[in-house]
């Protein structure tokens, strides 16, 4: 697994672990850093640091190390909080330049799209009286007389009956006129004369589908800005669509950084397999896009200085670089290109150094960190709100679930936490770390733990993982 999110000693996530259990509960449950420290203390002391000194021990000159966490307290300053960083990435691409325009599509490549139109019957449905079961048609009271030849679905208008007269007919049939009724197969009989009589009493109109019953011409069906799910694709069948005008799914490219990734094999000599590029495109189609391309780019800068610019994707993923270590490229990157920097680090924990930038009117980047736990948690920050107003989806109905066990918190970031729902409830995983995948993989969700953690008991706002509500074939289509 590629293990990139700084590479000047401990990787910028992994002191998370120290910090968590370091927390101690007051009486109110809330949770505090060790040693009584305030959160702003700690946040002064940068990732793995000492607390700040109190004033009396401070030191007469300050240190290259306090620069350094100087720059860090400053960077963790500016982070934005994880909720408003959602609300930042899903409204930036509604402007009406980043707006992708409606396309054309027929039913068959229309699946998992959003309408960018209303769906209007264009024929009333049925378009014609039809038999709702298999049986007789029947005219006036009975006992009737039943015509030698039936009525089955498809065939020409039948000859109206009289009264005293029935015809067999098929399911989905065109009643003939002047019917009363459809009597069921199973509740008739005939006599030894040949005549049909009913076993049941019967009502007029019975088992007969009227004419426009379902809808009439002109009617709307589903507003604009509806998923075009499988029973969709029926009723524009059944409406008399061949295509739709639909919001097309949005480019995105993914540009996969570090000369330390193997693309096969096992790890060795210090080298690691990449991780996020065999799992990040799928992903991303989970969440409605097109990936276009996925490039392995290592850590040249002017490579992917080059690929950015040359871009034409709505959207420009990059895994890894995100931080200020020497190869990391990402944000002089940025700057040399004039990007209007959106997010540059947010607090949550895992995923710290993601980042959004506007590059073009109508394209953006979103750099995700180089840890695959890490990186997860970018996605569902910033690509997936992005991704989803690109596409015109609507927003899912948030929800929460109470938790089995109490989560340490971070002293002042979200963290969100890899958990299985079983019953009325969500149970957190172990193998959490921003460098793990193995909590993940067996995940349905991720539980958002706020600052300070969570009790046992205490309700979580979940994240579901796409596939475990729609199943792995309806997922990636």
């Amino acid at each position: 697994m590629t293990a990139r999110g700084t590479r000047q000693g401990l990787d910028a996530e992994d002191l998370d672990v120290e910090e968590a259990l370091a927390l101690v509960k007051d009486g109110n449950g809330t949770a505090r850093p060790a040693g009584g420290h305030s959160p702003a203390q700690r946040e002064g002391g940068g990732h793995g640091t000492p607390p700040s000194p109190s004033p009396s021990h401070t030191s007469p000159s300050p240190s290259p190390e306090a620069g350094h966490r100087g720059e860090a307290a400053e960077h963790r300053h500016r982070a934005t909080s994880w909720p408003e960083a959602r609300t930042i990435a899903a409204r930036a691409a509604r402007s009406g330049a980043a707006r992708l325009a409606p396309v054309s599509v027929t039913l068959g490549d229309a699946l998992g799209l959003v309408l960018a139109a209303p769906l209007t019957a264009l024929t009333d449905l049925p378009s014609f009286d039809t038999s709702a079961m298999d049986g007789w048609a029947v005219a006036g009271p009975g006992p009737w007389h039943v015509r030698k030849e039936g009525v089955l679905a498809g065939s020409a208008t039948p000859a109206p009956l009289a009264d005293g007269e029935a015809v067999r007919i098929a399911t989905g049939a065109r009643i003939p006129s002047d019917t009363t009724a459809v009597l069921r197969s199973e509740h008739g009989r005939t006599d030894d004369n040949g005549r049909l009589h009913p076993t049941r009493e019967m009502q007029h109109g019975q088992d007969i589908r009227p004419r426009g019953q379902e809808c009439r011409n002109g009617d709307q069906l589903l507003r604009a800005g509806a998923v075009v799910t499988p029973a969709v694709l029926g009723l524009a069948a059944a409406a008399g669509y061949d295509t739709l005008a639909a919001v097309p799914r949005p480019r995105v490219e993914v540009l996969v950084l570090g000369d330390e990734l193997l693309t096969e094999g096992r790890p060795h000599d210090g080298l690691i397999r990449d991780a996020l590029g065999p799992m990040l495109p799928p992903w991303l189609r989970a969440l409605g896009a097109e990936v276009t391309s996925v490039r392995r780019l290592g850590d040249d800068a002017k490579a992917l200085h080059k690929a950015i610019t040359a871009s034409g994707a709505d959207l420009v993923v990059t895994t890894g670089g995100t931080a200020s270590g020497p190869v990391d490229h990402v944000h002089p990157i940025l700057r040399r290109l004039d990007a209007e920097l959106l997010v540059d680090g947010v607090k949550v924990r895992p995923g710290h150094p993601m980042l959004l930038a506007r590059l073009k009117e109508d394209q953006h980047l979103v750099g995700l960190p180089g840890n695959p736990l890490a990186a997860v948690s970018g996605l569902l920050t910033l690509a997936e709100p992005l991704l989803r107003t690109l596409a015109a989806r609507p927003a899912p109905e948030p929800y929460a679930l109470p938790l089995r066990q109490s989560v340490h918190g971070h002293p002042y970031d979200t963290r969100l936490i890899p958990v299985v729902l079983r019953g009325d409830h969500a149970v957190p995983l172990h193998y959490n770390g921003p460098a793990m995948l193995r909590g993940i993989a067996a995940a349905d969700a991720l539980a958002v733990v706020p600052p300070g953690g969570a009790r046992a008991g205490q309700e979580a706002e979940l994240l579901d993982l796409p596939w475990a509500t729609a199943g792995i074939d309806a997922c990636f289509t």
